[in-house]
């Protein structure tokens, strides 16, 4: 039978590059307690490296395991601890090495060796402790599930089991664990319901509140109260009570919620969360020995499959491929930005006021061409730091100074006179646009930076008016900006390489994901999403039921349908766009009169919730004229999957941006497009789409797709 070290050292043979994960044990005398071995995690790297699991440092635990062991078994020590360097605890399994595996039962070795370490911690002679110490991710969530007793430091930032967001289960101990600590309830809230969405994240308070942890502690002194309170605990001075878990109806009716939950987010599409919810219901009965093995065979399976290749995929995009931008020139080219000016004082311009004022903390004015508009804009800002301050996101005195930043003025000369950033959130027409960029530059310094915010229009005509056309720059927000990450950087065929440098330079303060993109219409999400809203407003047009072709796309587990889409993104929006395009690439872009009737009517949804569900509007099908010609669910699937396949091949081949992966970082984080998907090109190659559309798949051989 081969051991848990032989099955370690076959798989660190596969993962020869891994970062490797010291296991340390030190011993100290708890007061009054005695003797106790702390294994502290720590790969020697500074705090932006997190402490992984790859294979050897499983074996390292392992090695330190042994150690313990021994030592409790001769009456040496009263208790073992594990905690985390300075920041960290653990982020759980080395995912560049998970990439390597090319075999199932490479997979589940993997798997295998995972819960036969952490295992050993809940068989010591003695009671174990986990110390939370700081960011605790996956597996460094679950080694401290397999302990007697847990801690948490009040200042941990980031708590998860993210495994079904990148198309794995928890798999060494937290589909089965957790559900058996604090029921099932809360367990599929932080498997499946967090991790769906975009990966939420608990706090340190939130996992002593969830029942995860039994204490709570500051971050000054965590460990060193935390040893005081497990010398209490040894003593028996401390008796951790743990509310009863509810093995009834109620563990049914939480799978069930998490069950609405999957359908709600992938819609089927996506089998890890399905995976995970079937191991919970089935952990109802305690048996962890039936959990962890199914734990292990679900891990085989779903490392095997194409879903955790395009998460692991999307995951390198958000993580790496983000903060190196493809084609961003030299940052030391980037100038210095101290004042920022905002011509308008609508929504959009208002949330951009607010987010400069927040990331650069630099003075930031707006103007519009009435105070009643400039006033509405300042008092939004306002409103909303207010809203952060009531929320105790920041102090009084951070509201008060955020405050003070944000100004508004009618006078453009004396607003703008000193600005080293002026961007335009006006009307989405061209000659606005120019007349705005003319005043402004009136008046601006030679060397102040001009972008606009437009969603569709040539930032190379925007400019073409001007004396100095090389600073202008397309800064192309999505909405809402609070929460959406991307920033397309648009580069004007005159935008010189300094003012794309501070382009670039001003978005990383903002904390957005910028992605350099030629200037072509509609640049990129938008050119994406208009072209398959298109087919499916056409095959509407055409006859095939709105309800039909509303759930054609169900199956790529986006997260919302088309028709929805269309009500977020605005049907006048929408227009304005498919006519932008239409102007440019009237073959394959057309513009729907049904959606233009319906702008006209000054509708803002094809739908009505009246009856609490989603249903077509009466006044709008009124509206309708359509054709006798209608197609199946999978006649638009295939149409609109063809179309989006066309289009990218199209925009790459016109170099809109450098390669397939930036358009699947857009859609990622311009638009949501699912994580599980890997954005739309590793979707496109796997079915097959990419091939029959364009002759080849856009991503190499075993890029997110199944290994070989």
């Amino acid at each position: 039978m081969t051991t848990t070290a032989e099955l370690l050292q076959g798989a660190a043979a596969l993962f020869p590059d891994e970062v490797v994960t010291r296991a340390d044990v030190r011993h100290l005398d708890l007061p009054g307690a005695g003797r106790f071995a702390l294994i502290t995690l720590d790969n020697g790297l500074d705090h932006t490296k997190p402490t992984t699991f790859g294979p050897q440092s499983l074996g390292n635990l392992d090695k330190a395991i042994d150690q313990v062991e021994a030592e409790a078994a001769k009456g040496e020590i009263v208790g073992v601890g594990i905690t985390g360097k300075p920041f960290i605890f653990a982020v759980g399994a080395d995912l560049k090495g998970v990439e390597l595996l090319t075999a199932r039962e490479q997979a589940h070795a993997i798997g295998k060796g995972g819960h036969d370490v952490f295992k050993r911690l809940s068989s010591l002679a003695v009671p174990t402790f986990a110390y939370y110490n700081g960011a605790a991710m996956g597996g460094g969530v679950e080694v401290g599930l397999h302990c007697s007793y847990r801690t948490v430091s009040a200042a941990v930032p980031a708590f998860s089991l993210p495994e079904v967001f990148l198309g794995l289960v928890p798999g060494w101990g937290g589909c089965v664990l957790l559900p058996n600590l604090i029921g099932a309830d809360r367990a599929v809230s932080v498997i499946i319901e967090n991790s769906l969405n975009q990966n939420k994240q608990l706090k340190g308070v939130q996992v002593y509140e969830l029942g995860i942890a039994d204490a709570l502690f500051e971050g000054a002194d965590f460990l060193e109260q935390s040893l005081l309170w497990t010398a209490s605990v040894l003593k028996g001075e401390i008796e951790v009570a743990r509310a009863d878990v509810d093995r009834g109806e109620a563990w049914d009716q939480a799978v069930a919620r998490g069950r609405a939950i999957a359908d709600s987010k992938v819609h089927g599409a996506a089998p890890a969360a399905y995976r995970a919810l079937d191991i919970i219901a089935a952990a109802k009965n305690g048996d962890l020995r039936a959990g962890f093995d199914a734990e292990d065979d679900a891990l085989a399976d779903l490392i095997m499959g194409g879903e955790l290749r395009s998460g692991l995929y999307a995951f390198n995009l958000v993580q790496k491929r983000a903060k190196r931008p493809a084609g961003a020139p030299d940052r030391s080219l980037a100038r210095k930005v101290t004042k920022v000016g905002v011509v308008g004082a609508g929504l959009m311009a208002s949330q951009l006021a607010l987010l400069f004022a927040r990331r650069l903390e630099v003075p930031v004015v707006l103007t519009d061409i009435d105070q009643e508009r400039v006033d509405k804009g300042v008092g939004y800002v306002h409103g909303e730091i207010d809203k952060l301050l009531a929320k105790r996101r920041i102090n009084g005195d951070k509201a008060n100074r955020l405050k003070a930043l944000v100004t508004g003025s009618l006078d453009k000369a004396t607003a703008f006179a000193d600005a080293d950033f002026v961007i335009e959130a006006v009307f989405e027409e061209m000659g606005v646009k120019q007349n705005v960029f003319a005043e402004v530059e009136a008046v601006v310094k030679p060397e102040a930076i001009l972008a606009t915010n437009t969603s569709s229009l040539s930032v190379t005509e925007m400019a073409s008016k001007l004396k100095h056309p090389e600073r202008v720059v397309g800064f192309h927000f999505f909405n809402p900006v609070a929460v959406l990450p991307l920033l397309e950087i648009v580069r004007g065929e005159r935008t010189d390489d300094a003012s794309l440098a501070t382009a670039f330079g001003v978005a990383k303060q903002l904390k957005k994901t910028a992605v350099l993109v030629k200037d072509a219409p509609a640049f990129v999400v938008n050119r994406v999403l208009t072209r398959f809203l298109g087919e499916v407003l056409a095959s509407i047009d055409e006859g095939t039921p709105v309800e039909v072709a509303d759930r054609a796309l169900a199956p790529l587990g986006l997260p919302m349908s088309p028709i929805v889409l269309l009500e977020l993104v605005g049907p006048a929006v929408a227009h304005h766009v498919a006519g932008t395009l239409n102007a440019a690439f009237p073959d394959r872009f057309g513009v729907s009169e049904n959606l233009g009737r319906i702008v006209a009517a000054g509708k803002r949804s094809i739908y009505t919730y009246a009856s609490g569900k989603p249903e077509v509007d009466p006044e709008v099908a009124a509206l309708f004229q359509v054709g006798d010609k209608p197609q199946t669910e999978e006649q638009v699937r295939e149409r609109a999957e063809n179309a989006i396949a066309e289009e990218i091949r199209l925009m790459l081949d016109e170099g809109v941006v450098a390669e397939a992966q930036d358009v699947d970082l857009c859609l990622i984080t311009g638009a949501g497009w699912p994580f599980h998907l890997g954005g739309i090109t590793p979707y496109l190659d796997r079915e097959g789409v990419s091939e029959r559309v364009n002759g080849k798949p856009f991503l190499a051989p075993g890029v997110a797709s199944v290994p070989a």
